[in-house]
């Protein structure tokens, strides 16, 4: 008999109940030098190239479109006054340029959201189907090999680089639902937080890393260099994850019998053993699931808002160019990366040594992760001119959230390990919905550019996230539902 609490009174007992008396019965293998923390590092590497591919589009665009005022330095259109900056010379470029409209600008930077949506939750059900390693590997192969052909589907026309953008989407789609599914049997329970939050942490390493490099790679060489140098990053990560992953650490051949019968004693009375039977039903009527999908949504909207309009409130009201200064740009992501993996850390120590309950630690780290950054955004339109202070703010309001890394974000491994990539893909899905809609919306309520609109952008962004934080911690649970733990 399976012994796993029920899905409401038991939570405060989960810990000592479930967890830690199978793992006490096993010595502990080591962290250092495991293949665990191993995956997490190379599955981090891994992340860095998704991102670095997915942004570096935005960087480059500056100097793909045929016209000189993206890279000048008048922003005498502000609200606030003009931060200067030295010119930087001009360089002979032998790339193309392109007269796209604003709006076949949109359609480009855009596109990649609508293939993105299409394969997650198919990802998570394939992952479980045929194995995550050869998913998530040539899901990222995919996106390198379109990446690659980026300069030649520009020149091609605007509908073919839209149409490679797309299937870029679709590569990348399942590379969270396959890493769920691989992490289900790698990562014992008590060391998700760590190492979940290394794997992830690897998409804003990416986004720190591509923005001021690809500004670089565009200035010393051009705009195409920026699809060579990070897809050759990626052919690389794909060599190392062929030669180095395995689905599971009972079919890895180099893993020490310690670290393998640790790891898979810790998760024995977690793991289905019936895996071609998906329970949909129970799935798509799961409150705990329904929590996540809210609380991640909301996450995202935030998340989404400042990723897109970031640069344009920085030029339009603060009068400050963020092309000119690649670090300012990367700052939120950078704090956001360092918040995450220090979230791991404490959440691990609270549930493990201090024996609180995961449902309890969850749903602490997601009230931090979304109310903090929903403070500090409203905060941020109230700062006038004061550039720096606003700056600061904004920082804090994209870090605070790397703090739900450990909270909702792998909520998916504690309810259903068995099924976490296809939970991770239904949540996923509509976690991509404000990426489409978020900056559209926003967009349209800043047409005069004052700050009181932006005002009204960050309130609405703000009550959403206050909302979703809610909903988590009236519904959300951390332990394994029954429905997803039975025997053949």
């Amino acid at each position: 008999m399976e012994r796993y609490e029920s899905d409401t009174e038991g939570d405060e007992q989960e810990t000592p109940l479930l967890h830690r008396g199978h793992e006490d019965k096993v010595q502990r293998a080591p962290a250092c030098c495991s293949f665990r923390y191993g995956l997490a590092f190379l599955s981090c590497y891994g992340f860095f190239v998704v991102y670095s591919l997915r942004v570096n589009l935005s960087v480059a665009m500056v100097d793909m479109l045929n016209n000189t005022h993206h890279s000048s330095g008048n922003h005498s259109g502000s609200l606030c006054p003009s931060h200067s900056h030295p010119p930087r010379p001009k360089r002979n470029h032998t790339a193309s340029v392109y007269d796209w409209d604003s709006e076949t600008q949109g359609w480009i930077l855009g596109s990649f959201f609508y293939g993105y949506i299409l394969t997650q939750i198919p990802g998570g059900y394939l992952a479980g189907r045929f194995g995550p390693k050869w998913l998530m590997g040539f899901g990222i192969l995919g996106t390198v090999i379109f990446t690659l052909l980026t300069p030649v589907a520009a020149d091609l026309g605007p509908s073919y680089l839209i149409a490679v953008r797309v299937m870029e989407g679709i590569g990348e789609g399942v590379t969270f639902p396959a890493m769920h599914t691989m992490w289900a049997v790698w990562a014992p329970p008590l060391e998700r937080s760590r190492l979940l939050t290394i794997s992830y942490t690897g998409a804003q390493i990416g986004t720190v890393i591509s923005l001021p490099l690809s500004g670089e790679i565009c200035f010393y060489l051009d705009w195409t260099y920026v699809f060579y140098i990070f897809g050759a990053f990626g052919i690389l990560w794909f060599i190392l994850w062929t030669f180095m992953v395995y689905d599971s650490p009972n079919t890895h051949p180099w893993i020490s019998e310690r670290e393998r019968v640790f790891i898979t004693t810790s998760l024995k009375n977690e793991l289905c053993t019936s895996g071609n039977n998906i329970p949909w039903r129970a799935i798509v009527t799961s409150r705990p699931l329904w929590a996540i999908v809210v609380a991640h949504f909301s996450y995202n909207w935030t998340f989404y808002t400042l990723l897109t309009l970031l640069p344009t409130y920085m030029n339009d009201i603060l009068g400050f160019s963020i092309q000119q200064n690649g670090m300012l740009s990367a700052l939120p992501y950078l704090g956001c990366a360092v918040l995450a993996v220090l979230s791991g850390q404490v959440a691990d120590y609270l549930r493990e040594r201090c024996q609180y309950s995961t449902v309890k630690v969850r749903k602490a780290f997601t009230i931090v992760g979304m109310m903090g950054p929903a403070v500090f955004l409203v905060a941020a339109g109230y700062t006038g001119c004061n550039y720096t202070l606003a700056v600061t703010f904004l920082t804090l309001s994209s870090s605070l959230g790397g703090v739900s890394a450990s909270g909702f974000n792998i909520n998916h491994l504690d309810i259903a390990p068995s099924y976490a990539g296809i939970l991770l893909g239904i949540t996923n899905t509509f976690a991509t919905i404000p990426g489409m809609v978020g900056p559209v919306i926003a967009t349209a309520l800043t047409k005069q550019n004052t700050i009181e609109e932006w005002q009204t952008v960050f309130y609405i962004a703000a009550a959403i996230n206050l909302f979703g934080a809610l909903v988590y911690t009236l519904c959300g649970r951390g332990t394994v539902q029954p429905w997803a733990v039975h025997t053949s």
